[in-house]
């Protein structure tokens, strides 16, 4: 493992195959949720992060990503259910000239806490590694993060690799 300038996670091999939520249900996905920890990610280098994500009419989810630096700054993406079959398996695109990347919904119980994992292959022989965990509230409580904690262990990603994210000083308007 190797952080490319404590940017990403880069592993050798392609991406794991890794279970995700059953019976997702989206509608009680949707919402506000607050990024409380994740692997190093170059896009997310703020505080205050949170992600809202809606439905629109034509059945996509927008998702609006927020975080706080200097000046505040939103990105909005689309994201959509890749496969019927497996409904937590998405795919989400901030740019058209951006790939779409995966964004699986691991485990939620969609009151307090989400994890989710992403992967992207490069070539079969390393892949790059991106995990969130999630919750409705700035402040999840200790046994929330550690059971999110430890499913993310069980896929492979180490407790020492996840940096926490700033939820202190936000504003709290919505988005």
């Amino acid at each position: 493992m190797a952080h490319l300038g404590s940017a990403q996670t880069l592993r050798c091999g392609p991406c794991p195959t890794i279970g995700v939520q059953p019976g997702f249900q989206l509608q009680r996905y949707l919402g506000r949720w607050f990024e409380i920890t994740k692997l190093p990610a170059s896009f997310e280098s703020g505080k205050c992060i949170e992600a809202n994500y809606a439905l629109r009419q034509d059945r996509t989810i927008q998702v609006v990503n927020k975080q706080m630096e200097e000046r505040g700054r939103n990105i909005e993406g689309t994201a959509v259910v890749t496969d019927p079959e497996e409904p937590a398996k998405l795919g989400v695109s901030f740019s058209f000239l951006s790939p779409v990347g995966t964004y699986w919904v691991l485990y939620t119980d969609y009151t307090s806490v989400a994890v989710v994992y992403s992967c992207t292959d490069i070539l079969q022989l390393a892949h790059v590694d991106f995990a969130w965990i999630l919750a409705r509230s700035r402040f999840p409580s200790e046994e929330t993060m550690r059971n999110a904690t430890e499913l993310l262990e069980k896929v492979g990603v180490k407790p020492c690799e996840l940096i926490p994210t700033g939820q202190t000083g936000c504003l709290d308007d919505t988005m």
